[in-house]
């Protein structure tokens, strides 16, 4: 190019020049407002989480708009932050259920129904032990506490082949008085 061209173009006023215009953040909005609900509603499969993902996203582009990426890469800064506020959103719901869990299982306390029959239940049970005969009584309750015939012989001075006859026989009459088995003489 002449020197004399060169000149003639740089006296030409910026004004003449075409200027590259910037979106605003309405035109911003509107152009990538479906893309980032999209976005978000597939991540979260939730209309009212994408909703507020979608929000966030657009308070960010709105308080870093000064810096915002110039209109050519804004569309894939939006689908990436629209990523992570997603994740983080699920992250957070995980650790909030999580944290829910471990204390629903700290506090869960039976309802008094609940906690009435199971009284009741053990009246019944302590009942039906009453009116086994010593020792059978003993060799069923150390047998249930995990003892074995052998223990539950030394434990109270009796034969070991007797035991096993005592805890037997004590099943059939706690079975007689209680109606079942339950929790009690399961362990064989």
């Amino acid at each position: 190019m002449r020197a004399g061209a060169r000149t003639v173009i740089h006296s030409i006023p910026d004004q003449l020049a075409p200027q590259e215009t910037s979106l605003s953040f309405d035109e911003a909005f509107t152009l990538h407002h479906r893309a980032v609900f999209a976005t978000a509603r597939g991540v979260v499969r939730d209309t009212a989480l994408a909703e507020e993902i979608t929000q966030e996203v657009f308070l960010k582009l709105y308080r870093h708009f000064d810096s915002k990426p110039n209109d050519e890469f804004l569309r894939a800064w939006l689908l990436r932050v629209t990523l992570n506020e997603a994740r983080n959103m699920l992250r957070g719901q995980n650790r909030s259920r999580a944290r829910d869990t471990t204390y629903q299982r700290k506090t869960d306390q039976p309802g008094p129904q609940v906690e009435y029959e199971q009284h009741q239940e053990m009246e019944t049970a302590r009942r039906a032990l009453d009116k086994i005969k010593e020792p059978m009584r003993s060799c069923l309750l150390l047998r249930q506490q995990g003892l074995s015939y052998r223990e539950i012989a030394q434990t109270l001075s009796l034969k070991e082949n007797y035991v096993g006859s005592l805890v037997a026989r004590g099943r059939k009459e706690f079975v007689r008085g209680f109606g079942k088995i339950g929790k009690i003489g399961v362990n064989r």
